[in-house]
């Protein structure tokens, strides 16, 4: 790389040829990152950042992992790329892995290049699987920017994007604004399954395909199932011929401190989607995990769907090494060991400390909310304007957040370690108490 090249030079080329996401085009100030390694980046003019986003929550094994890296570099070497229909090795291999870290009963992998068509490919399986169109899902929910899953999607974001048939809303639990008057987490788990229960019987049971549900809901906010609840939810779709779907696509291969989100709740659906932490985003990947029942449907029924690159080598030796480094270097524990040991109880330190701003903590593993409100009586949700000061305010300590609506998601990788996480605590309490008093 050139020795001319400095942060100016790359954000004036973004901002004159780059057409950004999720954006109004003219109001952007994109931060520029020139490189990183572990939990830390850097821009061209030497500045480092701690990131505590993962970047869009994908990141688990932190940035540029070496036995990755090599593991793509080998496999550029031997086969760039292959068409779909043929074997390859490293797909198989990925494959394999993949499978032993879900639940019992479940046969194959599908593989896509990303969150959004793993969900569109697992809503496809169940209403080839079911002869049913209508697809379930959350108002709490974030499935990707494609056809069907932006429709699935709950958040305002689909409103735009509303072109694909089928898909029904439901409320999902979340004590802290419960749509169901509880009082508290039974409450809410038994009163959010009644609601969904009547969903149901209004909607049809027998034109149902699929009830979609994030195993423990992201973007919406980082919302832990009460409970019982997805086991509740699975009795719902076994009584009614539903399929389950588990979106894992954020929460899941290390995120919350197990290899998936499902694994705390002791649920197991259908199908499992899931993209970003498989490989941590180093090369675009996704997948479908298929049960049995529905694999060997597909042995005999044609199956009307496939992708230009899925299951392409240098995603797939992605997936190999970094589920092996995973496994090998303890990172899921440490996730685990993190959020009960350093994360969680500094983050309600800090609830404790702010109580007028910060009005609930939740989480597990390293995956966590901070939401923030202006009147913690009322909950009144914190204005954007203020979130993106604090937010502004963070990057200019070091600090890099995922911030959405009046949330702060503290979402470091699963490498971090409890240094780390008392420097990002130290940021935090510093801006914190600068907004609490300002």
């Amino acid at each position: 790389m050139s020795s001319s090249i400095n942060n100016q030079y790359v954000y004036d080329l973004d901002r004159q040829y780059v057409f950004h996401s999720w954006s109004t085009q003219g109001s952007l100030n994109p931060l520029v990152i020139a490189g990183g390694e572990g939990c830390t980046l850097w821009d061209y003019d030497g500045r480092r950042y701690l990131d505590f986003s993962s970047q869009l929550v994908n990141t688990n094994i932190g940035h540029q992992h070496p036995k990755v890296i090599a593991a793509i570099q080998a496999q550029a070497g031997e086969l760039v790329t292959v068409a779909p229909a043929t074997a390859n090795l490293m797909r198989g291999e990925a494959a394999k892995r993949i499978l032993a870290r879900a639940p019992a009963g479940f046969a194959k992998v599908f593989f896509t290049n990303a969150g959004a068509d793993a969900n569109e490919n697992a809503m496809r399986m169940a209403r080839q699987y079911t002869g049913r169109d209508k697809i379930l899902s959350a108002y709490r929910s974030y499935h990707g920017n494609t056809g069907a899953a932006i429709v699935a999607t709950g958040d305002p974001r689909r409103v735009p994007n509303e072109y694909a048939t089928g898909h029904k809303h439901f409320f999902n639990p979340y004590l802290y604004r419960s749509e169901f008057n509880a009082s508290n987490e039974e409450e809410e788990c038994e009163r959010a399954l009644q609601h969904l229960r009547r969903v149901i019987e209004c909607e049809g049971p027998g034109a149902i395909a699929a009830i979609l549900l994030e195993s423990l809901p992201g973007t919406a906010g980082i919302l832990v199932p009460p409970a019982g609840y997805m086991q509740g939810v699975r009795k719902l779709a076994d009584e009614f011929g539903i399929v389950l779907i588990f979106d894992e696509v954020m929460a899941g291969f290390g995120r919350t401190g197990q290899w998936l989100a499902l694994d705390n709740f002791g649920a197991v659906p259908d199908l499992i989607v899931f993209a970003k932490g498989v490989n941590s985003g180093y090369v675009p990947a996704g997948g479908v995990m298929i049960s049995k029942a529905i694999s060997e449907h597909f042995d005999h029924h044609f199956f009307p769907g496939g992708l230009t690159y899925s299951g392409h080598p240098l995603a797939m030796a992605a997936i190999v090494a970094t589920l092996d480094a995973m496994s090998a270097e303890g990172m899921v524990e440490n996730a685990r060991m993190i959020g009960e040991s350093a994360l969680g109880p500094g983050l309600r330190a800090l609830a404790a400390r702010y109580p007028m701003i910060i009005g609930e903590v939740r989480g597990l593993g390293v995956f966590w909310a901070l939401e923030f409100v202006t009147d913690p009586i009322q909950k009144t949700p914190m204005p954007a304007p203020r979130m993106q000061a604090m937010k502004a305010a963070l990057t200019a300590r070091g600090l890099l957040t995922f911030v959405v609506d009046n949330r702060i998601h503290v979402v470091p990788p699963c490498i971090v370690n409890a240094e780390q996480v008392n420097e990002a605590l130290g940021i935090f309490d510093e801006v914190f108490k600068a907004v609490a008093h300002g």
